[in-house]
């Protein structure tokens, strides 16, 4: 599915468990990684997280990208990749996946769809996939 509509954007990056590897990795280094798959660079080099929203908003400002943000628990992550829509271009798209509402709220995000828990069969064939 993402690599289907990924085609529509000039980039694209899925930041996958972002609660976890931030944890782990800190901010900086998965500002790194959205930047190197979105741009296709290998190279960048950031100094802190805030010359990485620096660089995101620079380079991306006018880029139609898509960003997926998986896992999600805290507003400086938030901030971290997508601080305003006017970082990246017109058309791009921000999916955010988190489990505090609230948190969606304190960043006025636009619109929100709340997931319906799955069932167990559901739940097993999706794991099987």
């Amino acid at each position: 599915f993402i690599i289907s509509i990924a085609d529509d954007f000039d980039g694209s990056c899925f930041l996958q468990n972002v609660r976890e590897e931030s944890n782990k990795h800190g901010l900086k280094h998965l500002q790194t990684v959205l930047l190197s798959e979105i741009l296709g660079e290998k190279d960048i080099i950031l100094a802190s997280v805030q010359r990485g929203i620096s660089v995101i908003q620079q380079r991306l400002g006018r880029k139609k990208v898509l960003l997926i943000l998986d896992d999600v628990d805290n507003r400086k992550q938030l901030q971290a990749f997508a601080g305003r829509s006017d970082w990246f271009g017109p058309g791009s798209r921000v999916i955010i996946t988190t489990r505090d509402e609230q948190l969606l709220k304190s960043h006025e995000i636009e619109r929100t769809y709340e997931v319906e828990e799955l069932n167990e069969n559901d739940s097993l064939q999706l794991l099987i996939w």
